[in-house]
């Protein structure tokens, strides 16, 4: 079930009312199962076998880490069970290019068989686990974190279902202790999730999904369009993933404060950003702190004694890392590359940037701060073009066309009709300014601060707004494929 859906709502109200009814020592259990039920729901039982998989597998090689004490076989104690989660990850996540594969070097070898195409699985929330699972078998390696000694609290922490579809991806330290304490009814937390969840439903089936309608019309016939409505597309996507992506986190986090729980926050203002290192402090960052944890620093300090070279090539891999890890296809890995070359660039020319600035006395000026962002956020939009693009010729057409003179805008713009031009506008304008106040948790004090009479108008607007102006696409959440 998703969480843009009544079923959703009615299954959260639910669990909620059974968590408080039950006793302190009952309550885990009842999440346990929530969150089973929620993954089993998905009607692919195969998805509930690879989770209790990945759980037995990580917690039994969690308990042998703790239980020897020579370097040497702890070391290859942890590489077996990175390697087994990642074997998991791998056939799971990539089986379709594993067999084509496999086709492809039978055909070369000349044997014929009859194999029939296979059926792609659903494999909504594995990465995600899967993450959870290495970062813990680290930190217990490390003696970061001590093993988690009971296999229920260990299974809830992977597979906790508000964060269990696309994240956050948290670590042991910070949730596992969560879900021991006990709880006790607190009206805050309730009020800020319920406000967070509506905040995020708003963005997703309000914004986001509307937003799309005008992207997909571009990018599903990108041929047919040229000059100002493929630089449209290309923004109005920019807009549509975070709405999007945003909006899940939003939910997820909104569903967990209902039990006392704090997920990552997983987004802050991330078109804001002054520079793409920055926009990686502020998109996804609880992968973002993964890669950096996991992937950077490791690669980092191997390669050391390449001093800058080094460091940028350990950005590069990371990124092309980052975009296998999003797909398999060209568009993702150019993606990652992208990103991962304007950060190793900045390794050599952010000297003499910092030189630059201070001669021209633009250090710290608000001039400099928005020509940072625009020219970040620029960049930005330009990588999710390859991100987007159903084939890389696709992205292609769009990158050499969009400065061509404009074809198809009339009917971009009329395919939904004024109305909805306007509201599209209208509510991503408001979806902005919020941003620029500060964080949600910002507004809701703002909110809070206000009379009682004040407070529920705003409660009741958001609600109306959602009821009147959601738009039913059936899409789902974009990071789901992920």
């Amino acid at each position: 079930m998703q969480f843009n859906s009544v079923k959703y709502l009615i299954y959260l109200g639910i669990v909620y009312l059974v968590f408080n009814l039950v006793s302190e020592r009952m309550r885990w259990c009842v999440l346990l199962f929530a969150s089973l039920l929620f993954y089993a729901e998905l009607n692919a039982p195969y998805l509930l076998v690879v989770l209790i998989l990945v759980a037995f597998i990580t917690y039994g090689f969690g308990i042998w880490l703790d239980q020897v004490e020579t370097e040497k076989a702890r070391k290859n104690i942890l590489w077996i069970g990175i390697a087994s989660n990642l074997v998991i990850l791998i056939v799971m996540k990539y089986q379709t290019l594993v067999v084509e594969s496999i086709i492809q070097l039978i055909t070369f070898n000349s044997i014929k068989y009859q194999i029939q195409p296979i059926k792609t699985l659903v494999t909504i929330g594995i990465s995600y686990y899967v993450f959870q699972a290495i970062s813990y078998l680290i930190d217990v390696y490390l003696e970061i974190e001590k093993p988690e000694r009971h296999i229920g609290y260990f299974v809830l922490y992977l597979s906790f279902f508000p964060k269990l579809l696309q994240g956050p991806i948290e670590r042991s330290s910070e949730l596992l202790p969560q879900l021991r304490e006990k709880y006790k009814f607190d009206y805050n937390n309730t009020r800020y999730g319920m406000l967070l969840f509506a905040w995020g439903l708003f963005k997703k089936i309000v914004i986001a999904d509307r937003v799309g309608i005008y992207v997909d019309t571009v990018y599903n016939n990108i041929t047919y369009f040229s000059g100002t409505p493929l630089l449209y597309a290309t923004y109005l996507y920019a807009i549509q993933i975070y709405m999007d992506f945003s909006g899940y986190t939003d939910m997820a986090l909104g569903s967990a404060y209902l039990f006392n729980i704090k997920l990552t926050q997983n987004f802050n203002s991330p078109y804001f950003a002054t520079s793409v290192a920055d926009f990686w402090r502020r998109w996804h960052i609880s992968f973002s702190r993964w890669i950096l944890d996991y992937i950077f620093k490791p690669l980092q300090m191997k390669w050391r004694y390449l001093n800058k070279f080094g460091t940028a090539s350990a950005l590069i891999v990371t990124f092309l890392i980052s975009g296998i890890w999003h797909g398999a296809s060209a568009g993702f890995i150019i993606w990652g590359v992208l990103h991962g070359i304007f950060l190793a660039s900045s390794v050599y020319y952010k000297p003499f940037q910092k030189k630059i600035h201070k001669a021209l006395g633009l250090e710290r000026t608000n001039t400099l701060k928005y020509w940072q962002m625009f020219a970040t956020f620029n960049f930005i939009c330009f990588a999710w073009i390859f991100f987007r693009s159903n084939t890389t010729s696709d992205a292609l057409y769009l990158i050499t066309h969009v400065a061509d003179n404009s074809k198809g805008l009339g009917e971009l713009l009329s395919a939904q009709g004024s109305t909805e031009l306007i509201l599209t506008f209208v509510f991503v304008a408001a979806a902005i300014i919020v941003e620029s106040i500060g964080s949600i948790s910002t507004v809701a004090e703002k909110i809070y601060e206000k009379p009682i009479w004040v407070r529920w108008t705003v409660y009741y607007t958001l609600m109306i707004i959602i009821i009147l102006f959601h738009v039913e696409t059936g899409k789902s959440f974009a990071y789901f494929q992920f």
